[in-house]
Formats: C-alpha cells, sequence, structure tokens
C-alpha cells in the first residue's frame, strides 16, 4: 500500500487523539485519582513526578524506533500494549477504605500495582510518541505535512478536553450520582474511577483496532535493518545501523559542546518553575475540603473547571502567543511571555485566600491562569527550536524536550511535601516567589536571542 492509497482523514485524528490520552491518564488523571482515593499529597506527587520520566530520557531510545521493525509496527505493538495496560487498571484497581479516603491517609503502597501500570503506559506512550511522529513524516506528502499540522494539534487538545474533562466528569457523576446500571452507589469514589478506567479501557481499545486495519503502510516505513535478499543487502543494513548509533553519539556531543549551553539549560528548567509546582497541586487544591485549605469542588465541576473550560483557555493562549510571536518575534515577545507565564499564578493566591464557593469565579481565575501559561509557553518552545538550530536540529530538539520534561518532573517531586509543610495558601504564595526564577534566566536569556529569530 503506498503512501497515497489512504486519506489522511481517516487516520491522523483519531492517531493524535490516541497519542494525547494516554499522556493524560498518566500524567494528570493519576494526580486527582490519587488525591480522591486519599493519598497525601507528599507521597502523590512524588510518585506521580516520577512518571514524567519516560518523556525525559526517549531520546536515548528514539533511535532504536528506527532500527528495529517499522513505525507502523511501533505505534501498533504500544497501542496493543496501553489497551492491555488499562484493562489491567480497570481489574486491579485498589479499594481502600472510606475512614482512610476521608481522612487523606490512604497508603501510597496500596497503588503499587496502579503506579507499576502507569509506568508501563508511560514508556508506552513515550514510545508512541516517537513513531507517530516519525509515521506521520513517512505516511504523508510534504504538502499533506503541511495541511495536516493544524488537525493534528487540534485532535491532540481534543484527547486532553477529553481526557481532563469528559473522563474526569464521568468519575465525578458516578461518584456524587451512582449509576445502578454498573453496581456502582454514590459515595463510592474507588468504584468510580474504577469505572472511568474502564471507558478509557473500551476507548483506547477501539482506536487501536480501528488503527490495525486503517494504518497505510507507507513504502518509505523501512527498519534500517530490514534486508531484502542478498549478502550486499544485509551487510548494507548493518552499515545503516552503525551510522545510526554514530550519528547518534555526534548528536550528543555536538549539543553538550554548544555555546551558550550553561544558561540554555537554565532557561529550560527554570522559566517553567512556577507552573511545574501549581500543575502538580491545583487538581488537589480544587478537590480539597474547605477545612483543608481547598475550594471543596466535586469532581464533577473539576472535570467542567479544570479539564474543559481551562484546557480551552490554554489552547487559546497557544495559538494567540504563536501569532503575537510570529509579527514581533521571539525576542521582542520574550518578557510579555514571562509576565504571563507568571502573574496569572496569582489568581491561585486569590483562591486560596479567599476560598471563593461561585464556580463562575473560579472558572475565571483558572481561565486566566491557564491562558497566561499557553501563552507563555509559547516563548519556551521558540527557544527551544532556536537553540536547537544547526547540523543536528531534530537531534538537539529531542535534548531539549528531556530537559522540558526534567523541568516538570523535578519540582513536582517536591511540590506535595511543601504543600503539606507550608499549606495551599502559602504554597501559591511559594510559588510567587518562584516566579523570579523565570525573570532571572529571561533577562540574560534575552541578551543572547537573535533579534530576527520567529519573524515571519
Amino acid at each position: 500500500m503506498s503512501t497515497t492509497d489512504r486519506n489522511p482523514w481517516y487516520w491522523i485524528p483519531t492517531l493524535y487523539f490516541a497519542e494525547g490520552i494516554p499522556y493524560f491518564i498518566v500524567n494528570n488523571i493519576s494526580v486527582l485519582m490519587l488525591a480522591k482515593m486519599g493519598v497525601p499529597n507528599g507521597q502523590m506527587a512524588l510518585f506521580t513526578s516520577l512518571l514524567y520520566l519516560p518523556w525525559m530520557i526517549k531520546p536515548f531510545w528514539s533511535p532504536f524506533i528506527d532500527i528495529i521493525r517499522t513505525k507502523r509496527w511501533w505505534i501498533l505493538a504500544m497501542q496493543i500494549l496501553m489497551s492491555v495496560a488499562f484493562i489491567t487498571l480497570t481489574l486491579c484497581m485498589p479499594h481502600p477504605p472510606t475512614a482512610d479516603i476521608a481522612a487523606g491517609t490512604t497508603p501510597i503502597s496500596l497503588f503499587s500495582v496502579t503506579l507499576i501500570l502507569f509506568a508501563i503506559t508511560a514508556f508506552a506512550s513515550a514510545t508512541h510518541d516517537i513513531a507517530a511522529d516519525g509515521f506521520y513524516m513517512l505516511g504523508l506528502s510534504t504538502r499533506n505535512q503541511a495541511a495536516f499540522v493544524g488537525i493534528r494539534s487540534t485532535f491532540y487538545r481534543l484527547s486532553s478536553i477529553f481526557g481532563q474533562g469528559v473522563l474526569v466528569y464521568i468519575a465525578g457523576y458516578a461518584e456524587t450520582h451512582g449509576i445502578g446500571f454498573f453496581g456502582i452507589e454514590a459515595g463510592n469514589i474507588p468504584a468510580s474511577w474504577q469505572l472511568t478506567m474502564a471507558v478509557t479501557a473500551v476507548i483506547f481499545s477501539m482506536v487501536t483496532l480501528y488503527h490495525t486495519f486503517i494504518l497505510p503502510k507507507p513504502a518509505a516505513d523501512r527498519s534500517r535493518l530490514s534486508h531484502e535478499s542478498g549478502a550486499k543487502e544485509k551487510a548494507g543494513g548493518k552499515a545503516d545501523a552503525k551510522a545510526i548509533f554514530r550519528e547518534f553519539g555526534n548528536s550528543f556531543a555536538t549539543f553538550f559542546t554548544k555555546k551558550g549551553l550553561v544558561l540554555a539549560i537554565a532557561f529550560m528548567l527554570l522559566y517553567r518553575l512556577p507552573e511545574a509546582f501549581l500543575i502538580k497541586m491545583c487538581t488537589p487544591f480544587l478537590v480539597a475540603s474547605k477545612s483543608a485549605g481547598g475550594l471543596g469542588l466535586s469532581t464533577e465541576n473539576v472535570g467542567i473547571v479544570y479539564g474543559t473550560i481551562g484546557v480551552f483557555f490554554l489552547t487559546i493562549g497557544g495559538i494567540l502567543g504563536g501569532i503575537y510571536a510570529s509579527r514581533v518575534g521571539l525576542r521582542k515577545s520574550l518578557w510579555v511571555m514571562a509576565a504571563c507565564m507568571t502573574l496569572p499564578c496569582l489568581t491561585f493566591c486569590y483562591l486560596a485566600e479567599l476560598q471563593p464557593d461561585n464556580l463562575w469565579y473560579i472558572s475565571t481565575a483558572v481561565a486566566i491562569e491557564q491562558f497566561g501559561y499557553g501563552f507563555g509557553f509559547t516563548a519556551y518552545m521558540l527557544y527551544m527550536m532556536y537553540f536547537s538550530e544547526g547540523e543536528f536540529t531534530t537531534s538537539h530538539y529531542a535534548i531539549c524536550t528531556a530537559f522540558m520534561a526534567m523541568s516538570m518532573m523535578l519540582p513536582g517531586m517536591v511540590a506535595g511535601f511543601l504543600q503539606e509543610l507550608l499549606g495551599y495558601a502559602m504554597f501559591f504564595w511559594m510559588v510567587i516567589a518562584c516566579c523570579a526564577a523565570t525573570l532571572v534566566v529571561t533577562y540574560f536569556v534575552d541578551k543572547k536571542i537573535d533579534p530576527s529569530y520567529g519573524l515571519k
């Protein structure tokens, strides 16, 4: 089957929808689920932050996706593995005692199997990302690659709304109202999340089955080690593999000898520091009781406020940020975007200090913060592209994304312990103090950027 034998509309939307679901399950829904199950914030944040690790180290195994098998094989194999993981998560969902959930004293050890399955899903998802992005380029003509870049981004964002909005709403509805057809009584938190995982497993398995028949088989999608016939082709395959490993080594060597490396790494690790702390604690804060310093929202409302309204304004912020940067360039937009990355964090200080009951006030505050993050994050992405320019642009950008994942993982690991020590209100004020790190690295990076970079 050639590249042109399959209409891209048949598989691009579903492929990138499938790419987003496991990411948001592992990195976002796991946080809310464990918080609702009564796991203390310190333990919850530490172990869920470690789930970022596969995305941090994926540049180290990305060459093997080229060397071994086809991109199509990797996509289907990882989707099957994730489907099995979601099914197993459903069947193995722990049911902590109600008293432990209410007291917030559920031990994380009860979720050992759950965390292992999340880790397997994380590694499979990171591998799927590598294969899907490569397959996108192999399965489309250059013209179609440009034409469908907006489509793939849109459906990835829709998977975010589905994961953080629809799935969370399902869990909240089952918890609040119960669903007699499934034997779930109102107030049964573990059963509500078990249903949510079951819905995820069914939908993801259906998408996997669909892709088994629908994904095209581009002629260019071949293993580097594949050989069609004869000793000559076989030797050529081995040479290709050696060349890949050689280039792999060169890409790392040249990255870590680039001019301005220390400043670039500091920027990649510190620019998002406030958001890295905030994003790990925002959903636990929304559902925590008023007496614990939270807002006491139902899981349903979190799905609406954060998973739907928040994601919508995050997307709008990202779109407008890209338009603004393309008109004035990265350097002129950097300070505006740094301000948008930091100042909206004050909305959570407002929420923690006043603890409003009005859902419109809460939604507006979340919308402002998420819009600012989406707008400000554009500068971060553009800077990674800027720093990656050169002979090994693709490989260097992949290494930059590893530092991007690290920038979220390391603060997240301690965020829960800090929140338990400080309380929610003081924790969010600490987040505001961390904005100084963003401003400092922005000040030094601003002097090094080519003024013309990013302009149309």
